[in-house]
């Protein structure tokens, strides 16, 4: 099928509001799981979860954490005006953004923008028991991005503190309600650690040390990825076709163990999360590129949109050979983790490579999300998503979960 022709409202369902969970359960791992397991579908709690599980499986988790990423100025004038974190800009990685003091630069989302021309905001707060005060100040377009400058006059005092004093947490735009206090808890996953995302890798928020813990004394091993999810995964597809549509690009690091127990396991995992699947199915074309091209560079493993759709299929390797492939890239680097990015769209069409279980919620209509759920699942999607309309499961970020067989 020509993946590109796919109309989007071909992946529409009616999802009334009252179903849409405002707010997590009280405990994380009583959410109701939905198992559809080769066209079959029935229903648990998610605490018993392993159960389902094939032992000897590898099981691989997003660690990303979400950052307070939305920032309010107030103008002269009485203007609020949004800043809300999408990437860093310089410097560029993560973890050095994090440890910078005194200034940074991000591309950001600027909400009121019309009301702020030109000029700096400032606001001054408390820090680690100190008074300081952080200045914005724009530095130009990029794209559909702003570049903004933030310095600040405390030079012990990092970024990371500065946004966990002065930032917000950014939860999803269709909850309709602020962040509470509770949020900052259970927006999180459990086993987050690397701070970067600004949406939470919401399959993940049913897990507890105890179901952990139980995958554990099943005889599955448990792994770590790193995807930092952006803004634009909250960001709907608004052409006919998603031919039309331009993913946005996210950051991913994948080390060196992760890759040797991928082929310890012949290459194949049961994914936590849509955006596990998207770094473990694009590790199989950064290993197909360097196939072909092994004198490659860390920055041109970049996977974009449409790379796994005009691959020919002579070019096809095993999942294992390209996991190597990574490996000896590393090797011949001396690097202990892969840092690259990517953009890839996994829609009908799409043959998965690595990912054979999926633990995911339930998403939007007309999302990309739904069409990697439907490219999964052989298109019986809609069945799956009539069985959770029809028992009373609640949906999206907050919502319950699925393990998804095919």
């Amino acid at each position: 099928m020509d993946t590109k022709q796919i109309h989007i409202t071909d992946y529409n369902y009616e999802l009334p509001d009252e179903r849409i969970a405002k707010f997590p359960l009280k405990q994380r791992d009583h959410s109701k799981l939905l198992i559809y397991n080769h066209g079959e579908i029935s229903q648990d709690v998610f605490y018993n979860l392993p159960e389902y599980l094939p032992k000897n499986a590898l099981m691989v988790f997003n660690n990303t954490k979400v950052i307070q990423a939305r920032m309010h100025f107030r103008k002269e004038t009485g203007a609020l005006i949004e800043v809300f974190l999408l990437e860093p800009y310089s410097p560029a990685d993560y973890e050095q953004m994090f440890q910078m003091t005194e200034t940074c630069s991000w591309l950001c989302i600027v909400g009121n923008l019309k009301k702020w021309k030109e000029g700096r905001l400032s606001r001054t707060f408390d820090c680690k028991g100190k008074a300081v005060t952080l200045t914005v100040e724009r530095k130009g377009e990029h794209g559909t991005s702003q570049l903004i400058e933030f310095s600040w006059d405390n030079a012990t005092v990092s970024f990371a503190e500065i946004i966990d004093a002065v930032g917000e947490l950014p939860i999803p735009p269709y909850l309709n309600r602020k962040t509470e206090e509770s949020d900052k808890v259970t927006y999180q996953t459990v086993y987050s650690k690397i701070k970067g995302s600004v949406a939470a890798p919401t399959a993940g928020l049913h897990f507890t040390d105890s179901v952990l813990k139980a995958i554990d004394m099943h005889g599955i091993e448990r792994d770590e990825v790193t995807l930092h999810v952006g803004a634009g995964t909250f960001k709907p597809v608004k052409s006919s076709t998603i031919g039309g549509h331009e993913m946005h690009t996210e950051y991913i690091c994948v080390h060196r163990h992760t890759l040797e127990k991928l082929l310890k396991h012949d290459a194949s995992a049961i994914a936590v999360g849509t955006t596990s699947v998207r770094t473990l199915e694009s590790l199989y074309y950064i290993g197909l590129k360097l196939h072909y091209n092994p004198t490659l560079e860390e920055h041109m493993l970049h996977v974009t949109q449409w790379e796994p759709y005009s691959t020919p299929a002579d070019k096809i390797i095993p999942a294992s050979v390209a996991i190597e492939e990574v490996l000896h890239f590393l090797d011949a680097n001396g690097l202990n983790a892969l840092h690259t990015s990517t953009q890839i769209i996994i829609a009908p069409g799409y043959d998965y490579k690595i990912v054979k279980m999926l633990v995911t919620n339930f998403h939007q209509p007309q999302s990309t999300l739904l069409l990697l759920v439907s490219a999964f699942v052989h298109g019986d999607w809609h069945k799956i998503y009539d069985y959770a309309l029809g028992h009373d499961f609640r949906f999206l970020s907050y919502g319950d979960s699925s393990l998804l067989i095919p």
